[in-house]
C-alpha cells in the first residue's frame, strides 16, 4: 500500500502576443477573477500539450503511451493482420468479434469507428492480439455464430483495464456506457490564468499577391485580422503518486519513471494554437514543486488582488505574491508541505528573503530529482 502523496506544481508562465487557445469565435479564452478579466488557458488545452511533449520532447517509446480515437476497430484489425498474416477482411471481422464481446462497444456514424473516443495503450491492443494470435487462422475460417462463441469467453475487458500506459494512468478514462473501463485520473490541471487584467487586441495583417506587376492595383490580395494578448500566467496541476501507482498496477518504479515524464512535460509543454503567426514559445520564470501528504493546494488566490506593476515587472512581483501564500498555507491553515524544490533565478536587486519559501535555487533537472528522492521513500511494496 502506497502513502498518500501528492506534488503539487505551481508555474509562473509569460507568454508574448499570442492566442494559445481559442474560443469558438476564435478570440483568445478568458475569465473574470477578483473582479477583472483575466487571460485563460483551458486544461484541456495544457493536458494535450504535456500528452504531445512525452512524445515530441522526451521521446519516450509508443508502447509506454496511449491513443485516444474512435478507431480502435480500425487499429486492431492493422495489427492482428500485421501479426498473424490475416487479409484485412478477415482481420477485421476478427477484430470486431473481439470488441463486441463483453465490451458491446458502441458503433459510430462511420462503419470504421466507435460512438465515442476510447483511451487506451498500444499495449493493451497487442494483449488483446495476444490471446488469439496461434489461432487466428481458425478462428478467422469459423461462421459467425461459431465465431462468437469461441471468443465469448477471452478476457478482452481484463487487457483494457490493466497494463496502462502512463498517460491513461495520469489522465484516467471516462467510458459511460462502460464503466468497468474507467480509470481514475491521477492529475488534476487548473486553467492557467494571468496574474493581472488583459485586454483583447487584434493584429491587423495583409498579404500581397507576388505576381502581381507595377501596372497592376497595388492593393493587398487579402486582408484580415486575429485576436491576441499576452500575459504572465499562473499554472497549477497536482498529481496523486499514490492513484498512480495504484493506476501501473502497484509498479513503484513505474510510477517513479511516470512521475518524472508528467513534472518534465507540463513545465516544458507548450498550447501550439496560432503558433506560427506568433512563435510564443517561452519557457517559465518560476517552477515550484510542493510535496504534501494531506491535500493538494491550489494558490491562485494569490492573484485575486489582480497584479498590477510597473516598476519591477508582472513575473516578479506575482513571484512575491506566489511565494507568500505558499507560506500563509501553512501558517494559517497548517497545510505544511514535506517538501519543496523550485526553479527560479532571483534578480540581483530583489530581497531574496521574499521567496525563501520556495528554498533555494535549482535547475529543472535537480528539482525534479529532489522531488522523485522525496516521494520514493514514501513508495511501498503492496502487500
Amino acid at each position: 500500500m502506497t502513502d498518500r502523496t501528492y506534488i503539487d506544481i505551481h508555474v509562473l508562465h509569460s507568454v508574448p502576443p499570442s492566442n494559445l487557445n481559442r474560443d469558438d469565435a476564435g478570440s483568445p479564452k478568458q475569465a473574470v477573477y477578483g473582479g477583472v478579466r483575466r487571460a485563460r488557458v483551458s486544461s484541456q488545452a495544457w493536458k494535450r500539450a504535456t500528452r504531445v511533449a512525452f512524445t515530441d520532447e522526451l521521446h519516450l517509446p509508443a508502447e509506454q503511451l496511449g491513443t485516444r480515437t474512435k478507431r480502435i476497430s480500425s487499429l486492431l484489425a492493422r495489427r492482428i493482420a500485421a501479426r498473424t498474416g490475416l487479409d484485412d477482411v478477415a482481420a477485421a471481422r476478427l477484430g470486431t468479434a473481439l470488441l463486441a464481446q463483453d465490451l458491446n462497444i458502441k458503433a459510430g456514424k462511420k462503419e470504421t469507428e466507435t460512438a465515442y473516443l476510447l483511451f487506451f495503450g498500444i499495449n493493451q491492443l497487442d494483449a488483446i492480439i495476444d490471446l488469439i494470435a496461434e489461432r487466428a487462422e481458425e478462428l478467422a475460417a469459423l461462421a459467425d455464430d461459431a465465431l462468437t462463441k469461441a471468443v465469448a469467453d477471452l478476457p478482452v475487458r481484463e487487457q483494457l483495464t490493466s497494463g496502462h500506459p502512463i498517460d491513461v494512468a495520469l489522465f484516467g478514462r471516462m467510458v459511460a456506457d462502460i464503466t468497468s473501463l474507467n480509470v481514475d485520473a491521477a492529475t488534476q490541471v487548473a486553467h492557467a490564468i494571468s496574474t493581472h487584467p488583459v485586454e483583447i487586441e487584434f493584429d491587423y495583417y495583409t498579404a500581397v499577391d507576388d505576381q502581381k506587376t507595377a501596372e497592376e492595383d497595388a492593393g493587398a490580395a487579402m486582408i484580415g485580422t486575429v485576436e491576441f494578448t499576452s500575459a504572465t500566467l499562473y499554472r497549477f496541476a497536482t498529481l496523486g503518486v499514490h492513484q498512480l501507482t495504484a493506476n501501473l498496477g502497484g509498479d513503484t518504479n513505474a510510477a517513479l519513471d511516470a512521475t518524472r515524464a508528467f513534472l518534465t512535460a507540463f513545465v516544458r509543454s507548450m498550447p501550439t494554437g496560432h503558433q506560427n503567426t506568433f512563435a510564443h514559445r517561452t519557457l517559465p520564470s518560476l517552477v515550484s514543486f510542493v510535496v504534501r501528504d494531506d491535500q493538494p493546494v491550489n494558490l491562485v488566490s494569490a492573484f485575486e488582488k489582480p497584479v498590477r506593476s510597473r516598476n519591477s515587472g508582472i513575473a516578479e512581483e506575482s513571484a512575491r505574491r506566489l511565494a507568500k501564500e505558499l507560506s500563509r498555507a501553512a501558517s494559517s491553515w497548517g497545510v505544511t508541505p514535506l517538501a519543496v524544490a523550485s526553479v527560479y533565478e532571483p534578480n540581483s536587486d530583489q530581497n531574496t528573503d521574499t521567496l525563501a519559501a520556495f528554498g533555494v535555487p535549482h535547475s529543472l533537472d535537480e528539482a525534479i530529482a529532489s522531488v522523485l528522492q522525496a516521494v520514493r521513500g514514501r513508495l511501498q511494496e503492496p502487500a
